[in-house]
């Protein structure tokens, strides 16, 4: 069995952010940042892999630049996601197959009951497990998910439960689901979590530089981090580097190109904006130019824009 985590040195990871890892910003971070870190995709539905929903099954395509790659399912049917997990298998041969339970937003967590309301029903998050390892899909099988739901400690039980039903890599977000991502992380806890268990233990939360990186590692003692919102709008996060404002402005115009032959000409750039937006983020001068930047709708405006920015 092929597996993605690094057992020689700290795995670095892009966490899988809906609407974001996408494969135009997953194959921008590869470019600038190199192979040295693994890829988890954008969740998908495990319910419309299985009906063969087009726009579900397109978000599992992948570049193979981008490999390793994870892709992320969430569900709350344990042969559901077995069925799901087959046919992204098969269709697509990831690295490895990543089971959601920990997602906070409540049309996840609250009626479909996956997510992080899976961590209240042990029961099935241990089925869903248990179904995979079985199913024996020669990729492992890893767990996203949070402290808790509405207490920090409860992962300590509900992480050698997935242990114990078979789990190979357990990435842990080190907030509750009612914190969503407000309030600081708990990297203690995390911690914690990591000498209960022998399986491999990914470090998430508020990691946003390489110094964050160390510090979570060094309090943690986990096998490596995933990096999410701190990898927006600065895919060299992976890499260290810090980039100048015109290697900022050609990266850039390169993911939104990306962009434009994923999404297509007629959607124009409206739904890159948001990525835009992090890109200059806090960046000191851009005021100016802000305005027009978050309402750019297609590349030549985007190119002139870029062209006047210049902040020596």
């Amino acid at each position: 069995m092929r597996m993605w985590i690094n057992s020689k040195k700290p795995t670095l990871a892009l966490a899988p952010m809906a609407d974001m890892t996408d494969s135009p910003f997953c194959r921008v971070c590869r470019e600038v940042s190199g192979k040295g870190f693994v890829i988890f995709r954008e969740m998908v539905s495990a319910e419309a892999i299985v009906r063969g929903n087009e726009k579900t099954l397109k978000m599992c395509e992948f570049q193979e630049v981008e490999r390793p790659i994870v892709i992320q399912i969430f569900g709350s049917n344990p042969d559901v996601i077995t069925k799901a997990a087959k046919i992204v298998v098969e269709k697509y041969s990831p690295d490895g197959i990543d089971v959601n339970m920990g997602c906070p937003v409540s049309k996840i967590s609250g009626q479909a009951r996956s997510g992080a309301a899976l961590m209240k029903d042990v029961d099935t998050a241990k089925s869903i497990v248990k179904a995979l390892k079985n199913a024996n899909f020669g990729v492992p099988v890893s767990v996203k998910t949070r402290l808790g739901w509405g207490k920090d400690d409860e992962i300590l039980e509900f992480a050698v439960g997935l242990e114990k039903a078979g789990v190979e890599v357990i990435s842990l977000h080190g907030r509750t689901k009612k914190q969503g991502y407000s309030g600081k992380a708990n990297w203690e806890r995390i911690g914690e979590v990591k000498k209960l268990l022998n399986v491999p233990v990914i470090a998430n939360g508020d990691i946003t530089s390489v110094d964050d990186v160390k510090k979570c590692l060094k309090i943690t003692n986990a096998d490596g981090v995933m990096i999410g919102r701190g990898a927006l709008g600065n895919p060299w996060i992976f890499s260290g580097i810090i980039p100048t404002m015109e290697e900022i402005k050609k990266v850039v115009l390169r993911h939104a190109k990306l962009h434009l032959e994923r999404y297509g000409e007629d959607r124009g750039l409206t739904t890159f904006r948001k990525h835009l937006a992090l890109y200059f983020k806090g960046v000191v001068g851009i005021k100016k130019w802000r305005t027009d930047l978050v309402q750019v709708s297609n590349l030549d405006e985007l190119k002139k824009i870029l062209e006047k920015i210049n902040l020596d």
